[in-house]
């Protein structure tokens, strides 16, 4: 039997992988290339070796096992985001790093705008999976953009110049649609599908 694509998180932390594969998941469903790809957590490279077929079409790898395993990655640069706390002082420059210290909104910020660099990169424009692309109605597309903003429901009622019950009513709509009522997912799923850019978050 064929196995699944994977992506692999090599990290020593748990709780790091596990938050890992928490925001993966919830890009997976809007982003095409990870529908149906499995997001796999290892604390060590031997552990990930351990594990057959040892390749993956993604890595998320700690710096400290970036750098003991240097060989193995920089072949495979392109396919590599490196995860630091703070300075990415000790990476090779053709790594993309990104900063766990960073509040998951911002982590959220940065994984797309990675994946939209790199269809850019190959002349694509990112989009969402056909299905997911129009769940949503004009008006609760403009009520999905404020919040991801950050608007709380009286500033959305009044941007919108409709009442807070109408706000409330959309907004469990919104989450009934897309499946979730977390505001990662939320806001992954407006900029997926245009309704927001990532600059204005």
């Amino acid at each position: 039997m064929e196995s699944k694509p994977k992506i692999a998180v090599i990290h020593p932390n748990s709780l790091c992988c596990l938050a890992m594969r928490s925001i993966l998941a919830d890009i997976a469903p809007f982003v095409g290339m990870f529908r149906n790809v499995e997001i796999a957590s290892y604390n060590s490279m031997e552990e990930f070796e351990a594990d057959e077929p040892h390749t993956a079409i993604h890595y998320f790898v700690a710096a400290e096992i970036l750098a003991d395993h240097l060989p193995f990655f920089a072949p495979q640069h392109r396919r590599c985001i490196v995860l630091v706390e703070g300075a990415a002082e000790d990476v090779p420059a053709e790594f993309r790093t990104v900063d766990l210290r960073r509040p998951e909104r911002d982590l959220l910020k940065t994984f797309l705008a990675i994946h939209n660099a790199a269809h850019a990169a190959h002349g694509m424009r990112p989009r969402a999976e056909k299905e997911y692309a129009e769940l949503l109605s004009p008006r609760e597309k403009d009520v999905l953009a404020l919040t991801v903003k950050g608007y709380i429901n009286k500033e959305i009622a009044d941007r919108l110049n409709i009442s807070s019950a109408t706000v409330v009513f959309h907004r469990r709509n919104i989450c009934e649609k897309i499946g979730s009522r977390s505001i990662g997912r939320l806001t992954i799923y407006a900029v997926m599908n245009g309704i927001v850019d990532l600059r204005e978050l």
